[in-house]
C-alpha cells in the first residue's frame, strides 16, 4: 500500500478557493485509483471525487462544476482544486487510494472550514 499525506486545508470564506494536495510514497502510485473523501460532523464519510490510473474522473453531484481532481504521477501527487466553496463543504477531507475494490490506503485527513 502507498502511504498518503494530505496538505492544503484551512479556513476560507464562502465563495473562496482551496487546493488540497496528497503526496504518496512508493513506486506504484500511477497504478492506483485515487480519491478524495470528506466527513462532516455527524455525517457519514462520502466520496467526493476520484481519478483512475488512466485519468478518468468522477464527482459527487454536490461538487460538480466546482471541484477538480487531478494527478501528477511524476510527483506522486493527487490534487483537489475546490472553487466556489460553500459552508456545507466544511469537513475533514481524506485522500485515499485503491488498486482493487477496496480503498486500502488512507491519509490522516485535513480540515476544511468554509465560513459564511
Amino acid at each position: 500500500q502507498v502511504q498518503l499525506v494530505e496538505s492544503g486545508g484551512g479556513l476560507v470564506q464562502a465563495g473562496g478557493s482551496l487546493r488540497l494536495s496528497c503526496a504518496a510514497s512508493g513506486r506504484t502510485f500511477s497504478t492506483y485509483t485515487m480519491g478524495w473523501f470528506r466527513q462532516a460532523p455527524g455525517k457519514e464519510r462520502e466520496l467526493v471525487a476520484r481519478i483512475s490510473s488512466g485519468g478518468s474522473t468522477d464527482y459527487v453531484d454536490s461538487v460538480k462544476g466546482r471541484f477538480t481532481i487531478s494527478r501528477d504521477n511524476a510527483k506522486n501527487t493527487v490534487y483537489l482544486q475546490m472553487d466556489s466553496l460553500k459552508p456545507e463543504d466544511t469537513a475533514v477531507y481524506y485522500c485515499a487510494g485503491r488498486r482493487g475494490p477496496v480503498w486500502g490506503s488512507w491519509g490522516q485527513g485535513t480540515q476544511v472550514t468554509v465560513s459564511s
